[in-house]
């Protein structure tokens, strides 16, 4: 060590963050789900400027003292904004600028989730209006979200419809019993595009992820055997991406 030169814990001690431009530091939470045949997203109405009334995902800003991680922010923002617990949020992407806050410099960290909302009751905090499931296809053709959230959400779009190509994901979305066209169906609602039926469940049934019940879903046309998820939450990866019709 140099003559008079610091320790680098001397050095730490006296290190003073804020002489430094500190930007705003924040996680924003894109929460897809399918209802009414529909993929949805989770949104809140904003109670507070910036961006009063607008609707807007889920999210804050970090805190130094409760958050040991940029997901435990993430989980912490979700519970508190929404009443959304999830065990399983997937990094997407990062955005920052000058303008993307009315406050200042502001990055958001942002992440996705893929969750049934059958037995989810959402909630609020005092700094939303309300919170709500909106069609995707509705905020992405006619709403214009609060600060760049329009931005994140087509990202995580577009990353959930690239994971639903080569995964199982959706799989956690059927209740205990359903059918291979009704797995299908969902597969094709969250790709927006319809998928070729015999290349799907030979896709599916190889992958030894689901079981038969013995049971069968019997109406209108001719009985169908019923499955289920052999291990709920697992997510398996297909080695081709799935096709679509031919």
């Amino acid at each position: 060590m140099a003559k008079n030169q610091l320790s680098e814990r001397d050095y730490l001690q006296s290190y003073n963050i804020h002489n430094y431009d500190v930007p705003l530091t924040s996680v924003d939470i894109t929460i897809f789900t399918v209802l009414d045949n529909a993929l949805n997203v989770l949104l809140v109405k904003r109670a507070q400027h910036p961006a009063l009334g607008k609707w807007a995902l889920p999210g804050g800003f970090i805190d130094l003292k409760k958050d040991r991680t940029l997901e435990h922010t993430a989980q912490r923002k979700l519970k508190e904004k929404t009443g959304v617990r999830t065990s399983y949020l997937e990094q997407v992407a990062s955005f920052g600028s000058k303008q993307r806050d009315p406050r200042g410099w502001s990055v958001t960290v942002a992440y996705f989730a893929l969750i049934d909302a059958a037995e989810i009751q959402l909630t609020h905090d005092e700094r939303s209006e309300e919170v709500a499931w909106v069609p995707v296809k509705k905020v992405l053709n006619s709403t214009k979200l609060a600060f760049d959230h329009n931005a994140i959400l087509e990202r995580c779009y577009e990353r959930l419809q690239g994971k639903v190509q080569y995964t199982s994901l959706p799989v956690n979305l059927l209740p205990e019993e359903f059918t291979l066209s009704e797995l299908q169906s969902t597969f094709e609602i969250i790709l927006d595009s319809t998928i070729e039926k015999k290349s799907f469940r030979r896709r599916i049934l190889d992958a030894d992820i689901l079981q038969e019940t013995g049971n069968m879903r019997t109406g209108s046309n001719r009985p169908a055997k019923l499955y289920r998820v052999q291990n709920q939450g697992e997510n398996f990866m297909f080695s081709r991406n799935i096709e679509g019709p031919r």
